[in-house]
């Protein structure tokens, strides 16, 4: 009855921006969000958006600035011998927030520069420590984070590249969808004007069981598997089996056939290469990875085929 109550509330903030056609937007707004891949095929899923020049080198310790701030996952904050800043998450989200980001970027969103590291040093008053998987994230001088942004209060409401981003999260099950994952950046690189980017950012909650106001599991297969993608359709509105995402109900009622079309058709453009890559950036065995990529491709080919 509670979730029926929350799921009827979500349907009725969304009617205003959620109707059956799209909001075509301007170029240049659309592309603060989403640029179309042409070279998606071509994505390199290992390195990602940083590329492999940007990749931690891993050959010196890394000194310690201070203890992360926020999230449920330990971490620092820390820089490197050249005195690039990093922001180091550890656990579990090290393995899954990598494979994620990498699906986002290759299908077009913008993502920050991120790497798994299996082991490093970590300097910290005058003591050396032996660290276990993380995930880096460079905090470089031109990406300038000037705050959040809601799910239900942005520039992109009613677009199919906002319904997109929301299904890309149910495909992964990242059930943790909250004002503060969302970050806008202003970036300005190689001496080109400052752009505004919006990003989903912290996308660690992702490959395990999503679960209704509570905490789903993280890195699960068998409860990846387990959960069902699309239950049905009613009223030209897709529903899913996605448990989470409880604290922006409007969203379980956004979405078209045609939005699930549209970002699973770029999903299906993948290599078996690049979804392997993907996986291996986030420190996956090979057979780690097949378990869960044979599930993605079953959900990408039920999106294709939905009518």
């Amino acid at each position: 009855m509670r979730r029926a109550l929350i799921l009827a509330l979500g349907t009725a903030l969304a009617a205003g921006c959620a109707t059956s056609g799209r909001t075509a937007l301007s170029t240049e707004r659309l592309t603060t969000i989403w640029r179309e891949p042409t070279d998606l095929e071509q994505r390199d899923l290992f390195y990602g958006p940083g590329g492999a020049e940007r990749a931690p080198k891993l050959d010196q310790p890394f000194e310690f600035l201070e203890v992360k701030p926020s999230g449920v996952n330990p971490g620092y904050d820390v820089k490197d011998a050249s005195g690039q800043r990093w922001s180091v998450k550890l656990g579990v989200e090290a393995r899954t927030e990598i494979v994620m980001s990498r699906i986002v970027w290759a299908v077009g969103y913008h993502q920050p520069f991120i790497y798994f590291v299996p082991q490093w040093t970590l300097t910290h008053e005058g003591k050396d420590s032996l660290q276990g998987r993380s995930r880096f994230r460079l905090e470089p001088p031109t990406h300038d984070k000037k705050g959040e942004w809601s799910w239900r209060k942005n520039p992109f409401l009613g677009t199919r590249e906002l319904s997109g981003l929301f299904v890309l999260m149910v495909l992964f099950n990242n059930w943790d969808l909250k004002t503060p994952q969302n970050a806008r950046y202003e970036v300005a690189e190689n001496g080109s004007p400052a752009e505004t980017w919006y990003m989903v950012r912290d996308l660690g909650a992702s490959l395990g069981r999503s679960a209704w106001l509570t905490f789903g599991t993280k890195d699960d297969p068998e409860g990846f598997e387990a959960e069902p993608f699309i239950v049905g359709v009613e009223g030209n509105r897709v529903r899913f089996g996605f448990e989470g995402g409880w604290m922006e109900p409007q969203l379980h009622s956004s979405v078209t056939p045609a939005d699930v079309r549209w970002i699973c058709g770029l999903l299906a453009r993948l290599t078996e290469k690049q979804w392997d890559d993907a996986f291996r950036a986030g420190g996956y065995s090979a057979a780690e990875a097949q378990r869960f990529i044979k599930r993605l491709r079953e959900k990408v080919n039920e999106g294709l085929n939905l009518r």
